[in-house]
């Protein structure tokens, strides 16, 4: 596996940074000044209602969409005024992960490399196929595809693109418990390496496997919490 190219002059600033981020959709406010701090090897576990703004404050960061106000940064580029910078160091693991159905899933490795102008080593994403136990749909198209196996080649993707910040979301979904274990696997050698990972559940049990930190998004802002705290509440989305 590649080294992170995570470089960040001031090694005292966190990796992931965000301040006052708000994004809001025809007026409706969904994210109202979000406020995050990520260091290397720290895995956030975020939960909320559905309609929260989850996956909104997770395709912000991504670089996928702008926020109307707030700023963050990806190992010290702002993620928008030096949006391109910041894209190359943050991969997103959610729902269909931007998948080429009439490509096959080796087709779709190479080309989601390819756009990062990566060049893989020999055999690396057949060993990438192999890893999450998709070896042998490695020329079927995508189009065939269950969500479970579309969530493997996904993880596929970022075991390739070896990311600084990994932005999860709803990573257990649709996977049985060998693929739940492949995930929290993966995170833990990704945390391991020093990357940061940001995670989207509604799992309170499989996420706190893994997560050093969690907190619950209300009302447009984060509350954070202890991992025991969460696990205890009752109306912990409340």
């Amino acid at each position: 596996m590649p080294t992170l190219r995570c470089m960040i002059a001031n090694t005292s600033l966190p990796l992931l940074q965000v301040r006052g981020v708000a994004k809001h959709f025809q007026h409706a406010p969904v994210l109202r000044g979000v406020d995050l701090d990520l260091a290397a090897g720290e895995c956030f576990a975020l939960f909320g209602a559905n309609g929260a703004g989850k996956s909104t404050l997770l395709r912000v960061l991504a670089t996928l969409q702008r926020p109307n106000a707030g700023q963050f940064s990806i190992c010290g580029h702002d993620g928008v005024a030096q949006r391109d910078s910041a894209r190359q160091h943050v991969f997103a693991v959610a729902h269909g992960s931007h998948h080429y159905d009439e490509l096959s899933a080796l087709e779709n490795l190479q080309f989601a490399l390819g756009l990062r102008g990566i060049k893989p080593m020999p055999g690396a994403l057949e060993d990438a196929m192999s890893r999450v136990g998709l070896q042998a749909f490695a020329g079927a198209r995508v189009r065939v595809f269950s969500s479970g196996m579309k969530k493997r080649l996904a993880l596929a993707k970022a075991m390739l693109l070896n990311p600084s910040l990994l932005l999860l979301d709803e990573p257990y979904a649709a996977l049985d418990e060998i693929g739940v274990a492949l995930v929290n696997d993966f995170v833990r050698a990704r945390l391991a390496a020093g990357a940061a990972i940001l995670m989207v559940s509604h799992d309170r049990q499989l996420s706190a496997q893994v997560a050093s930190r969690v907190g619950v998004l209300r009302r447009g802002k984060i509350d954070e919490c202890s991992v025991e705290e969460l696990l205890e509440a009752e109306d912990w989305l409340q």
